[in-house]
């Protein structure tokens, strides 16, 4: 569970960057929100989309961000069950911040990782 630094939020501008980056953090809530930004999809389509992730993981990050009103699942009476995931209004608003992640990594990123610290991590030199 996240630990929640202040009992109150208004106690600095920063603290709304806090209060946000508590309602997305974590290593999967931005890229599942990403690909929901593509539309409505079944858990074994982000989970195909997120190879690395857990089953366990997925359903956990998937409740965090429908308890936090950022994802609505629906479950449809069928036999098996069917289940879709899409972005909530809530969710939606958050396509700017999550595009805006995304051109950064574009930029500033080669194949998901960030040079200096690629190199920094093998004790090699940036110079390439």
């Amino acid at each position: 569970m996240t630990r929640i630094r202040h009992q109150s939020l208004d106690c600095s501008p920063g603290c709304a960057v806090e209060a946000t980056l508590q309602l997305i953090d974590g290593k999967w809530k931005g890229v599942i929100l990403y690909h929901l930004l593509q539309g409505t999809l079944r858990f074994n389509a982000i989970r195909k989309r997120l190879p690395n992730i857990t089953q366990r993981m997925l359903t956990t990050q998937l409740r965090e961000l429908e308890r936090d009103g950022f994802v609505l699942r629906t479950v449809y009476p069928e036999v098996p069950p069917k289940v879709e995931y899409s972005l909530t209004p809530r969710g939606r608003t958050l396509e700017p911040v999550i595009m805006a992640l995304k051109a950064w990594g574009d930029e500033h990123t080669e194949f998901g990782h960030v040079p200096e610290i690629c190199a920094d991590m093998k004790g090699s030199p940036t110079n390439s």
